[in-house]
Parts: C-alpha cells; structure tokens; sequence
C-alpha cells in the first residue's frame, strides 16, 4: 500500500473540543496527536489484551504496529531517533507485532537496523510480505532480500500482499514455512472492494492470517470477512483503522462521547481502535507513528473494556 497521511486526536481536552496536527505517514493506519504541549506525556500501564492466533494457539497483543510512511526515512538519522523511542515504548509495553513490506521503500532497512542495534528482534512478531512480484523466482528472491534487510532469518508471517500472484506466492510462502524460515502465511488487502476475492481466497486456500482494511466508517468487512474468519480459523489484522486519518477531520472539534471513559478511553483514536477490537474475530490493528507520545495513546487502546453495541453505533453517528 502507498504511504498514508493520518491523524491522532488529542487526549487532553475532552469538554472543549479537539486540536488536530498532521503526522508522517504510515501503513495503513497511522496516528497523530495534538502538539505535545497540549496535553502531557502520560506513561503506559496496564497489561495489553492478548488473542488466539487459530492456527498455533499463540496469544499476541492487540495493539501492532506498522511501518509504511514512518519507516520510510532512508539515511535519516535525525529521524530514526524517534523512531528508535517509539520502539522502545511498545515493546516496554508488551506489545510484538510489527508489519512492513518490502515496497515500503526503505522500512524494512529502517526497521531492521533499529530492531538489531536494539536487540529486539526476539521480542517482536516480524510480519512481511511478498508483494508486487509475479512467479516464484521473484517471490523467493525478493524474500531473501528481506531477511537480509530486515537481518533476520526468519519472518512470523510472510504475507501475499494485495492478492497478488495468490496462488504461486502463497505456495511459495507455504514452502518456507516448511523450511522453518516462515511460521505462518497470510493474505492482505486494503480495500473493501477485494473483500469478496479475499473471501473466496480465504475459502479454497485457508491461510493463517489475513489482513485487512476495517474502521468505524467502512464496516464491509462485518458482512462476509470477519464472520468467515471467525469460522475458519483465520487470525486476522486490520489496517486502515484511521481512514488515512479522515476519521480525525470529521471529529475535529468535537468533544469525546461521555462513556469514552467507561471503556477507558480518553483519546478519539483510542476509541477507533476499539471500535475495531470489538470485533471478537479481529486478533490484531496495526496503527503506525514516527511520534512516541502517539505510540503510547495507541497502545492505551489495547487495554480494558471494547465497545458495546450502543457504543458502536454511537460512535458511528459521532463520526458521521
């Protein structure tokens, strides 16, 4: 998927109305919040929820991460710094999952070289893809240029990303796994207008993992992905959470629902996250930011209650 713009909301000013500033982009759900000096820099605490991952028994946290846009910063070492910190925060907080793909220009070089000077790898769920390439020979060797980029020899989960070349691909991805160097597949896609393919894919080659666009304003995936997901066994990982973050300009100057604090939530982002984590078939979102104090709103939406049905749909309207 190209680079994303989005928007995280502020967590301060709940009575009064939101200020909303614009971050770098990111894969496929990105946060961004209010100038730090409007609202504090509250530490994580709690413990992240965690879910089943059919197909292994594993339980992951909710709350991922993903690479697109904020990873995507070459020789910058100015801001990898960041990045470097917002690293730090999730995986102080428990969280694993970090999603990339090697048409992501150079996050995968990015993130490989923070995760190896900061030992991290053990401690993380890699999730990679196979993407924009057509017959095995490009598939594997653009593998093998991940593990290199990302200095690893090994991926959690290798994806076919955007239904591309499905049927070589995910066999070729079945093969590593076989080999030891993959430990699990997956399909991905970003648009509800693939969602049949993807269901018809999900149907006749059962793979571990797919990922998949969901937010409070484009719920298609309620009708057929999610429901079959939860019947075959799929995990399944959401990105697009934030609308490339229109879902921020349409509640900008408004305050927060009142009940936002019966889930615990006291950020519109935390409640977009949530809002898709009340789906029970959805294992993991993947929001994305290059800004620590967003890494931290972020992961606060993987504790606690998720929303009841009124709250959904209160959201929905809220949004609308």
């Amino acid at each position: 998927m190209a680079s994303r713009r989005e928007f995280l909301s502020s967590t301060a000013v709940v009575a009064t109305g939101l200020a909303l500033a614009p971050l770098s982009a990111c894969s496929g759900e990105t946060p961004s919040a209010a100038p730090a000096a409007e609202r504090p820099d509250t530490p994580f605490s709690g413990v992240l929820i965690k879910r089943k991952i059919p197909a292994t028994g594993e339980l992951i946290p909710v709350i991922g991460l993903g690479t697109s846009g904020n990873f995507e910063i070459g020789d910058d070492l100015a801001a990898r710094e960041p990045l470097r910190e917002v690293l730090k925060r999730f995986v102080d907080a428990g969280a694993r999952v970090v999603d990339t793909a090697p048409t992501y220009s150079s996050a995968e070089d990015v993130l490989g070289e923070l995760v190896a000077q900061a030992k991290l790898r053990d401690r993380l769920f890699l999730a990679t893809k196979l993407s924009g390439v057509s017959g095995r020979a490009e598939g594997l060797a653009q593998f093998q240029r991940s593990l290199q980029r990302l200095r690893t020899d090994r991926i959690d989960l290798l994806q076919v990303h955007n239904l591309r070349d499905t049927p070589t691909q995910l066999a070729l991805a079945r093969e590593l796994k076989q080999q030891g160097k993959v430990r699990l597949v997956g399909l991905t896609h970003y648009l509800e207008s693939a969602h049949a393919q993807l269901a018809q894919d999900m149907r006749a080659l059962k793979p571990d993992f797919i990922q998949i666009n969901y937010s409070v304003i484009s719920r298609g995936a309620e009708r057929t992905v999610l429901p079959l997901a939860g019947e075959l066994g799929i995990a399944v990982m959401i990105n697009r959470a934030f609308e490339d973050g229109r879902l921020f300009a349409q509640v900008k100057g408004k305050p927060l629902p009142a009940w936002a604090s019966e889930v615990g939530a006291d950020s519109w982002a935390q409640l977009f996250l949530k809002f898709v984590l009340s789906q029970p078939a959805v294992t993991v979102v993947i929001p994305a930011t290059a800004k620590p104090r967003n890494q931290t709103d972020n992961l606060k939406a993987g504790v606690g209650a998720m929303l009841d049905a009124a709250q959904r749909e209160a959201l929905i309207a809220a949004v609308g």
